[in-house]
């Protein structure tokens, strides 16, 4: 797969996908930040950024699909669930597993995305999940979350929120920002954490 600016293969893709996921789990295994069974990862992703492009101009199901290839197993292999939002022209909608739609009791909606309402990321999830769904959000469940070209993922993120501050900050031409979620912490100063 070629780029203007320069070449750019569906393997370095899978490259960057595997060390970002890396980075995240390691910033999630222990204390507050811990991911358990059952937790779920949202991944926003706009295949256009990651090819240089303008977001939605050049959605590209090759690119999202080496994305899913390298993500997805590697979620399972943690038994997360994994939620693919979609873009803004269905309002961010999230494709989930039935299961994890189940076990959160989360909102179905009636569409099925496609390359350009939804884009090339949700249709991958479509593709790929064992009983795909798409539902209205999350109800700020994610326990954590990779923002693929500046896609705006906090929304489905539970309280409170803690950026991770990530080396692998590219995938593609696309930013890469990251996040994880802790307790709230209350008391003030007399209390002990």
């Amino acid at each position: 797969m070629e780029k203007e600016n320069g070449a750019m293969t569906l393997e370095t893709i899978k490259t960057e996908v595997k060390a970002v996921m890396n980075e995240l789990f390691e910033s999630c295994s222990e204390g507050y930040y811990k991911l358990e069974q059952g937790d779920i990862i949202v991944i926003g992703c706009s295949t256009s950024r990651v090819m240089g492009y303008h977001m939605g101009q050049h959605s590209t199901e090759e690119v999202a699909a080496a994305i899913m290839e390298t993500a997805l197993p590697l979620v399972r292999e943690k038994g997360l669930f994994l939620a693919c939002q979609c873009c803004e022209h269905l309002n961010r909608a999230l494709v989930v597993e039935r299961e994890c739609m189940k076990k959160y009791d989360l909102t179905e909606v009636s569409v099925k995305p496609a390359l350009h309402a939804g884009g090339a990321w949700s249709v991958q999830a479509m593709k790929n999940f064992d009983s795909p769904v798409v539902v209205e959000d999350l109800r700020a469940r994610a326990r954590a979350g990779i923002d693929i070209g500046g896609v705006f993922i906090g929304m489905h993120m539970r309280p409170v929120v803690v950026p991770i501050h990530n080396e692998n900050t590219r995938i593609g031409c696309a930013n890469i920002t990251m996040a994880r979620t802790r307790p709230k912490l209350i008391g003030g100063e007399r209390a002990q954490y």
